[in-house]
């Protein structure tokens, strides 16, 4: 079973290298994103530490949004998710290894890049700590809740405008405490283990009840 998981991880994260213009457009978006805001608001030093957790984690969210459209619509152009259906294996476990390549491409280099994006708007090494912790626990949430409204809105007309409309007020919960995080660890006396360990419990419900949920919508979509 764990073998055709790593099949399905290795086969997506092939195909995106192979379309390198798509992953590093995820990225490109996010640095823009961030980057402008300071050329918006100005560089006063205290103002930017207030926005930055805000802001870093909208452009997380947006940028992560750019690649949904497209998490299963190669495959659905090409027949293979019909013949993922076709297949022994649980179709749940497909998506999470599919989710799990989105990730890959999309999430963790948004992990990787935050220590820059923390210098930029003047974060203590705590702050970018906490942020790329919350990114980490965080951005798995949203590719997976993602993978719900991707399924639900694979093949339709005008899929994207829908997609989004579904799934962002999903991502509320995750943005707040993400943010939350991130802007506690500025304050001392504030713990953000609470933060973190919300988080945690909305990537562990997601990680057991996405690929389910995405699975079945996937059926639906393709009957």
């Amino acid at each position: 079973m764990w073998a055709v998981f790593w099949c399905v991880l290795k086969r997506d994260l092939l195909l995106a290298m192979r379309r390198r213009t798509d992953v590093l457009t995820t990225l490109f978006f996010f640095v823009i994103v961030v980057s402008l805001f300071p050329l918006g608001v100005g560089t006063e030093r205290q103002v930017l530490q207030i926005l930055g957790p805000g802001v870093v984690w909208v452009a997380a969210l947006l940028a992560s949004m750019l690649a949904l459209e497209r998490l299963f619509a190669a495959d659905y152009e090409d027949g293979t998710l019909e013949q993922m259906l076709l297949t022994a294996q649980p179709l749940s476990l497909l998506v999470l290894a599919k989710v799990g390549a989105h990730w890959l491409l999309t999430g963790l280099p948004l992990v990787l890049i935050a220590p820059l994006v923390g210098m930029q708007y003047h974060l203590s090494d705590a702050q970018i700590g906490i942020m790329m912790l919350s990114l980490l626990l965080g951005t798995p949430i949203l590719s997976l809740i993602g993978a719900i409204g991707a399924a639900l809105t694979l093949g339709l007309r005008g899929g994207g405008i829908l997609l989004s409309l579904l799934i962002l007020p999903l991502y509320i919960p995750v943005l707040v405490y993400g943010a939350g995080a991130i802007e506690v660890a500025r304050i001392a006396l504030v713990d953000t283990e609470p933060y973190l360990m919300l988080l945690s419990a909305f990537l562990l419900a997601a990680l057991t009840l996405a690929p389910l949920a995405s699975a079945a919508a996937l059926k639906i979509s393709l009957e």
